[in-house]
């Protein structure tokens, strides 16, 4: 019965899109194929591929010095996660579009030694931070601390025997690390990483605030022309849609790669130590 329930209902709201003339599917075919919007959605991938690569080194490292017996150094790492955890995207994304008002013309911005001189000076801003590279920045420093938190729970997975037996064949810590360490807790770390590879794919469509030509951003100029939203963002969707579609399918098959050799219990174990360990570190 409640599947008959379900089947009505899907088919009712189905009939709906079908029948009602304000979806616009005739320009959705149009548009679907826009060279503005498949511009687009070239951008879209080429942020989420970026910020994903530049993400994953951040996050690696900053569980390296997380893990860290210096203090200064696991202090730091524990600050920037904080810090970037703690604030909207949203708001990140704003504040690397908006870096220009922090170093204004015509002191501008420099690069250089720390409290040393500078060797390459910007008397503008925006012309080092383009709209470009601020979308980028805020998107890969924000994903570099959830990757933190999602390698460190990776580490912490490998049983800690492990570790010791290495140290005790004369191994280094970075040795320890590369040979020993890692190889197994990538099983770990890869499925989350499809999940924030997904989650990137679509906080790129924030990047549309700075009216930079994003795949939502584009059909949005569009719908500007022509006073046809929905239609528009019917066509973004399809195309999301796709390429978290092509996403889900590869985290599938690379998830049954690194799974191997896990039993179910095991599995559950990890599960349950990695949430055990975001709770944990939400506390500090």
């Amino acid at each position: 019965m409640t599947a008959v329930i379900v089947l009505l209902i899907g088919a009712s709201i189905i009939r709906s899109f079908a029948v009602n003339k304000n979806f616009g599917w005739h320009l959705v075919g149009q548009y679907l194929f826009d060279s503005r919007v498949l511009h687009g959605v070239l951008v879209t991938i080429e942020l989420t591929v970026l910020a994903m690569v530049i993400g994953i080194v951040l996050g690696v490292l900053l569980a390296i010095m997380r893990l860290s017996p210096n203090p200064i150094i696991s202090g730091a790492s524990w600050l920037y996660i904080w810090f970037f955890r703690g604030t909207p995207l949203l708001v990140q994304i704003l504040f690397w579009y908006d870096i220009g008002d922090l170093f204004p013309p015509p002191k501008g911005i420099s690069l250089g030694v720390p409290f040393g001189p500078s060797v390459i000076h910007y008397t503008h801003a925006n012309s080092l931070i383009t709209p470009f590279v601020a979308a980028l920045l805020a998107l890969a420093i924000n994903e570099g601390a959830y990757m933190a938190e999602i390698v460190r729970a990776g580490f912490i997975s490998v049983p800690e025997g492990q570790t010791d037996a290495a140290q005790s064949l004369g191994m280094s810590r970075l040795q320890t690390l590369w040979r020993i360490v890692l190889p197994q807790a990538m099983r770990v770390i890869i499925p989350p990483t499809g999940n924030e590879t997904i989650s990137m794919l679509k906080n790129t469509s924030l990047i549309s605030v700075t009216a930079f030509a994003e795949l939502l951003y584009a059909t949005q100029e569009i719908s500007d022309v022509n006073f046809q939203p929905i239609p528009l963002l019917i066509v973004a969707s399809i195309w999301y849609l796709a390429l978290t579609s092509i996403l889900y399918v590869g985290q599938y098959f690379i998830e049954r790669r690194f799974g191997r050799g896990f039993s179910r219990a095991q599995r559950l174990t990890m599960r349950a130590r990695w949430l055990g360990f975001g709770g944990g570190s939400k506390q500090m």
